[in-house]
């Protein structure tokens, strides 16, 4: 494949909310929309998809995935929570996003928890994440070439593209798998407590 590295930067993955990014003072609907589209704009894949939108926004309030707004403003809080449910929903199900959060809107809701510095640590391990994801492609870039040098093929870059995204969609389904396991594992937890 030509060039895989500037496909790896093309993806944008450093693109995030930082908390200095967000304002101190509570946000209309509009301004939450803007200000995601302004973060992670880049990193859309086509221009018919949206980054958020008023109905992605009105769903997650409604499956309170997040505490509720008032005043139809959005605290802070509630900006975070919304960062980490634009990450989380490319690989979870709404209702395993709603499991996963549950416990952080409980304690906010009860003014117990540090969501600013739970965040940092988010984006730190995002920023690492990065890195190893950078490392790991690469690498199965060039494993993926040494297979098809062994299929002695006349069209080796199709091979290697196909290859390659199964690849990857395979090591995704690893992930998302692990995940799954996680929030029923939390899920489970949960329950006890109750």
């Amino acid at each position: 494949m030509n060039n895989f590295a500037d496909l790896l930067a093309e993806l944008n993955l450093e693109n995030n909310i930082a908390l200095t990014d967000i304002p101190e003072i509570d946000l209309y609907m509009d301004q939450v929309i803007q200000l995601f589209e302004n973060n992670f704009g880049s990193s859309i894949r086509n221009e018919d998809e949206k980054v958020l939108t008023k109905t992605m926004i009105n769903n997650y309030a409604k499956g309170k995935l997040f505490f509720p707004i008032k005043n139809k403003k959005y605290s802070k809080e509630h900006l975070i929570l919304i960062s980490l449910i634009y990450q989380l929903k490319g690989g979870l199900s709404i209702q395993d996003i709603k499991q996963t959060l549950e416990g952080i809107n409980e304690r906010i809701e009860s003014g117990d928890f540090p969501l600013n510095h739970f965040y940092q640590s988010y984006l730190n391990l995002h920023e690492k994440n990065i890195e190893i994801f950078n490392e790991d492609v690469l690498k199965t870039e060039q494993e993926v070439k040494q297979e098809v040098n062994q299929l002695e093929t006349d069209n080796p870059e199709e091979l290697e593209a196909i290859l390659l995204i199964a690849s990857l969609v395979n090591i995704s389904n690893f992930y998302r798998r692990t995940a799954e396991k996680l929030v029923d594992r939390l899920a489970a937890e949960n329950k006890k407590k109750d």
